[in-house]
């Protein structure tokens, strides 16, 4: 009797190994978000679109805007604050697709429109990922 106790306690051990392996997979899933839902890269997405999303890294932005007239330019606290790229940074670059996929670092990630006064209108968005 005691040797076919040890059997089923080690089966309900590995199922419930099984289970937890399940449930740490589920929440380890990225969600990708389109940047502005149908209107896409646009100006003022911060007052609107941003409103009710929580999002971590791993989490993947992707910006559709027109590519003759908009860029995504990612930057840094200081770019973002004053609408500007940085002249030499490893942490800035423009993208320039009109679909491009980024994926979000924990903490701030700030981005710009780099066209001339877009960012100063408001074409900007800061997400910051847990």
């Amino acid at each position: 009797m005691a040797a076919q106790g040890r059997g089923s306690a080690a089966l309900v051990a590995g199922a419930l190994l099984v289970l937890l392996s399940l449930l740490a997979g589920a929440s380890a899933a990225k969600t990708t978000y389109i940047v502005g839902d149908d209107a896409g890269w646009t100006k003022n997405l911060e007052a609107s679109w941003l409103a009710g999303k929580t999002f971590y890294a791993g989490d993947v932005l992707v910006f559709k805007y027109d590519k003759e007239h908009h860029d995504v330019s990612v930057v840094g606290g200081k770019g973002y604050q004053r609408c500007q790229l940085p002249k030499h940074s490893d942490h800035s670059w423009v993208l320039r697709t009109g679909n491009d996929a980024v994926t979000l670092r924990r903490g701030n990630n700030y981005f710009i429109c780099g066209q001339p006064g877009h960012c100063q209108n408001n074409m900007k968005l800061h997400v910051n990922a847990l």
